[in-house]
Order: structure tokens, then sequence, then C-alpha cells
């Protein structure tokens, strides 16, 4: 198995948000890291928060990670399929962002989320960031 292939994991967020260009790391409440870039978040662990409930239990989540996509139609492309582990609430409806939960991110394979993360930087970078990421990674983007 190639190392991009194997199950994805929550270090690797970590990794793969703080390795990007111009990243900083701020913390929310709770002391949650907030990654950013141009003071601007791409990739944030949540809260445990009323709208990400086990529905089952009525418990609410605590390892939702969000993260920023490029559009609308990426957003429904990652959400629609009820077997992805991506999901969202009625709380991000117009917003462009995705969340997953920490637990269920070993279904991702580490490419995937290395996707993931780049797609959400890229869509909070400065076009000028953007534009010199895009150029020095030309296979780096989905």
């Amino acid at each position: 198995m190639r190392a991009d292939e194997r199950p994805a994991r929550v270090e690797d967020v970590h990794e793969l948000a703080a390795g990007m260009p111009h990243v900083t790391i701020a913390h929310a409440a709770g002391g949650n890291p907030v990654y950013q870039v141009g003071g601007r978040s791409f990739v944030f662990f949540r809260n445990p928060r009323p709208d990400a409930v086990d529905p089952g239990t009525g418990e609410r989540y605590p390892d939702v990670i969000v993260f920023w996509v490029p559009s609308e139609s990426d957003k429904l492309a990652l959400v629609q399929d009820e077997a992805s582990p991506f999901f969202t609430t009625p709380h991000f409806d117009g917003h462009p962002s995705v969340l997953l939960r920490g637990s269920r991110i070993g279904e991702l394979t580490l490419r995937e989320l290395t996707e993931v993360v780049q797609d959400a930087w890229l869509s909070r970078a400065s076009r000028t960031r953007a534009q010199k990421w895009l150029r020095d990674h030309p296979a780096g983007a989905s």
C-alpha cells in the first residue's frame, strides 16, 4: 500500500493544515485549534454543539472538524452521498464548509484528506497566495 493510501488520522489534519504556507494557528474557546491563512479560518476543531448530535442518544459529537470548501457544489458533492463521512447541519446552511467527525476520519485515505485540506486552504487564501501555491504544486490540488 502506498503511504498516501493508508487511512487518514486526526493527527494528519494538524500536520497538513499547519504545513500549508502562511498558516497561523489560533485557539477557539476550549482551546481547540483554528488553522488560518491571512486571518481567515480554513480548518477548525469544534466544541460539542447542539446542532451536531448522535441521532440515537442525542449526545453532542465531541470530535467535529470543519473544513471550508470552494463552493456550494463542492459541499454538496461531499455530503450528498450517505456513505460519505462528511456531513452538514442546518447551522451551516449557506456556509461553504463541511463537517467530519474525527471518529470517522479513517474512512478517508491520507490522499483524500490531503485534497480536502488543500482545497480548504485554497478556498480561503488570497488569490495571489493560491495562484503561487498552484504554480508550485501543479499536481497538488484536486
